[in-house]
C-alpha cells in the first residue's frame, strides 16, 4: 500500500506544477503599474507600482503564492526575480522557496552568494 502523502508534499506539488520551465520565461514588466486580476489579488491592492520596492515585493509575493503558470510567466519580470530573491525568499512560505530554488539554480542560496 503506498504512503500517503504530506501535506507538505501536496502543496510542493501544487507550486512546482506552476512553474515556468526556465526563469528565461518570464517577461514580466520591470517598470511602471501592474494591476493584478481578482482571482491572484483577491484581498487588499490590485494595483502595484513596480518601482516602488516595497509595492514590488507585495505584487511578487501574491504572484508566487497564488499564480498559476500563465500568471508567472505574465507578471514576473526574471531580472527583477533574481534581483530581489535574497530578500524575497524571506518573505514567502518555506514550500514554495524550495520549489523555485529546487527548480532554478540561478535562486539557490549559493547562486546569491556569487553574484
Amino acid at each position: 500500500m503506498a504512503a500517503t502523502p504530506s501535506v507538505t508534499e501536496l502543496r510542493r506539488a501544487r507550486f512546482a506544477r506552476r512553474l515556468p520551465s526556465e526563469l528565461s520565461e518570464l517577461h514580466g514588466p520591470a517598470h511602471g503599474t501592474v494591476s493584478l486580476p481578482l482571482h491572484l489579488a483577491w484581498s487588499g491592492l490590485t494595483e502595484f507600482d513596480l518601482d516602488q520596492p516595497r509595492l514590488r515585493m507585495s505584487c511578487y509575493r501574491i504572484l508566487l503564492a497564488e499564480g498559476q503558470h500563465d500568471d508567472l510567466v505574465h507578471y514576473l519580470n526574471r531580472e527583477r526575480l533574481i534581483g530581489m530573491w535574497p530578500v524575497l525568499r524571506t518573505l514567502i512560505s518555506r514550500d514554495i522557496r524550495d520549489v523555485w530554488e529546487c527548480a532554478f539554480d540561478e535562486l539557490a542560496p549559493d547562486a546569491q552568494a556569487v553574484a
